[in-house]
């Protein structure tokens, strides 16, 4: 028998299962090799389909695609067998067999079920060692009997049909593999065993990290073959995107942008000090740093200047924007795509992930690399960067080897939510000491997740010497300060009538006036009040609660009016607080944190374009009020206080 891996559905083509077990092996070790451990990925590699060996895997699949007369007694009916033919377990126990007596410590078995773990998963998803019961599920399935997984049947097919493989496995599966593999974890996890440190919970998490990314490079490497099988010009389309990538390219039509820009302005000036000063560290090592730059200073181009230097200094692959609010994403990555990419680039340089995407408006090459983020920039989402290391199934997983050799930029960082700062902190931890990747944290109220966070012993951030990006001497503050933060004080807080008279006296008396409300509710509440009242062409809602594309058509119209100088009361959620590129002549931010007030601010006068009746700059206002506590108790808003 000829044992396949897949047959093509266009033209019924075969690919050859030792075809399939070799490249893949090859793609996971050069994912693998990432964090040092590309024998590791080879091994995950020829053994994830080591189960395709059976008889019973051939006759499903053959059957599958009617190559097997339903009358025959090797048929086997493709709709009740779905799914029920085990052909991951194989390898699994193949490599726990050959691995989990090497090792007088137990170096072996935890090498061998680092290993068995993530080919007995690459279709389902990470399985549990153990259930909430305590019943030992990894060591179940590695005792699964011989009549449900077919590992011998597989072993004597595999040596029989493809001597090479099965030479070069027993070749690799020796003491050498395992005592290389583990002095490699111990570089990433302390064991009690081996040093005179304690295990901790951070330990724990991070040898979990460790698995994590050696599935996502097999996952990610069975889905790449499998695809470039079924259609062989998705692998043209890899190679050649790699090979055209070159960070010149980008870094030279930034330049030439930056050159475009006007820059008679003051803070025009001054963004361009910081864009500058930043451009110098980008030679530093890399690491994890913090960028602190006031609102409307010009953090996206800056930034993006570092990552672009950076990146080729450091021959790193890609660079990320890690964004908190998808309204911020479309803005950000239209700037960038606008500067980088030209009509006749045979690539793009640009990728926007997050769930606001449109199917239709997207290229079939752009779904392509959003199943692996391969593209050399790539705009996502804070769900999306934390669902890689955290999430369910196979889907999320397989992209998280590609945040290795890469530049991570986290915009308005200070929007992390409090429950995952200590998992947030951890995985950012684990990429910059053991994958090669550098991270900034960009906001203008920079948390210190350095230190400063409760519990901890669950970790922080382990920053870079000099972690600041921008230089103390460079002096700021007076070209950003543009708004006065005045607190408006009312004994038992304001109720709904009053804020509505407040807001549109505001609008009235400035031509526009932002209201920012802690929660969904009070948003749809004020402005369903403040409709009845005014003009209804003037007012605007916005919330996550509306359509994306209707939520980014109302913010258009706003901005328009915006420009036209018209009057406009916005009333919205946290969303347009942090990030969007919007200037209000006045703001009204409900009390919470002084982060977010500060943040909001950053929506008023925010190109310093308002003038006093002499024609003069002057000050936008920003009014701090407390909503009544029956109405709003603030015990109940942990995120914002």
């Amino acid at each position: 028998m000829n044992f396949i891996a897949h047959i093509r559905h266009l033209d019924n083509s075969e690919q050859p299962l030792s075809q399939h077990l070799s490249s893949v092996g090859e793609l996971a070790s050069e994912f693998a090799s990432k964090i040092d451990m590309s024998n590791a990925g080879l091994v995950l590699g020829l053994l994830h389909d080591f189960g395709k060996f059976s008889y019973k895997f051939q006759n499903y699949l053959n059957s599958a695609k009617g190559r097997i007369d339903p009358d025959q007694d090797s048929f086997i009916d493709p709709v009740e067998s779905k799914g029920r033919i085990d052909h991951s377990s194989a390898g699994a126990q193949y490599v726990w067999e050959n691995l989990k007596n090497i090792g007088g410590a137990g170096q072996g078995r935890l090498c061998g079920q680092i290993l068995a773990l993530c080919i007995a998963s690459h279709h389902s998803g990470l399985i549990n060692c153990l259930k909430r019961d305590g019943s030992p599920t990894f060591c179940n399935r590695m005792r699964k009997e011989d009549t449900k997984t077919n590992l011998e049947e597989c072993k004597s097919n595999g040596r029989y049909s493809n001597p090479e493989l099965i030479e070069k496995l027993e070749n690799l599966l020796k003491e050498e593999f395992v005592y290389k593999m583990f002095n490699r974890l111990r570089k990433i996890v302390t064991f009690p065993e081996f040093a005179n440190e304690e295990y901790s919970e951070i330990d724990a998490f991070t040898l979990g990290l460790l698995v994590r990314f050696l599935f996502s490079c097999l996952v990610d490497a069975d889905r790449i073959d499998s695809a470039e099988f079924e259609n062989p010009h998705r692998k043209d389309q890899r190679i050649g995107q790699r090979e055209w990538l070159n960070w010149d390219i980008a870094i030279d039509r930034l330049d030439q942008r930056m050159l475009q820009f006007e820059s008679t302005s003051e803070i025009n000036k001054t963004r361009s000090k910081i864009s500058d000063a930043v451009r110098l560290r980008a030679f530093d090592p890399q690491g994890i740093y913090t960028l602190t730059v006031p609102t409307g200073g010009g953090k996206t181009l800056t930034s993006l200047r570092y990552a672009l230097l950076h990146a080729k200094k450091h021959k790193l692959s890609r660079i990320f924007y890690v964004v908190p609010f998808t309204t911020i994403i479309e803005q950000n990555a239209a700037v960038v795509r606008n500067i980088l990419e030209n009509s006749d680039d045979k690539f793009q340089w640009v990728l926007e992930h997050h769930s606001d995407i449109e199917p239709h408006r997207q290229s079939w090459r752009v779904k392509l690399a959003a199943e692996n983020w391969d593209l050399p920039i790539v705009f996502t989402t804070t769900v999306q960067f934390l669902e890689t290391f955290f999430g369910n199934g196979t889907q999320g997983v397989r992209r998280l080897h590609q945040l290795a050799n890469s530049v991570l930029i986290f915009d308005e960082v200070q929007t992390l939510p409090i429950k995952c700062v200590h998992m947030f902190c951890n995985v950012l931890n684990f990429l910059s000491k053991n994958a090669g990747t550098t991270a900034i944290l960009c906001t203008a109220t920079q948390p210190l997740l350095n230190q400063g966070l409760p519990n901890k012993q669950y970790g922080t951030l382990k920053m870079a010497p000099n972690s600041e990006l921008l230089p103390a001497n460079l002096t700021i503050e007076d070209q950003f300060k543009r708004v006065n933060i005045q607190p408006i004080v009312n004994s038992i807080g304001f109720k709904l009538d009053e804020v509505k008279e407040l807001a549109i006296q505001q609008m009235k008396e400035n031509g526009s006036c932002l209201v920012i409300v802690n929660t969904k509710k009070w948003a749809r509440n004020l402005y369903q009040c403040c409709a009845q009242n005014i003009n209804f062409d003037s007012v605007f809602h916005l919330s996550t609660n509306q359509y994306p594309e209707d939520r980014k058509q109302k913010l258009l119209k706003v901005k328009k009016r915006l420009e036209a100088q018209k009057n406009v009361l916005c009333i919205s959620t946290q969303l347009i607080e942090a990030g969007v590129d919007i200037s209000f002549a006045s703001v009204i931010r409900f009390l919470a944190g002084l982060d977010s007030i500060v943040q909001a601010s950053g929506r008023c006068n925010r190109n310093r374009e308002l003038i006093d009746v002499n024609g003069l700059p002057c000050m936008g206002t920003v009014n701090v009020i407390k909503i009544n506590s029956v109405i709003e108790p603030l015990g109940n808003l942990t995120d914002i206080k």
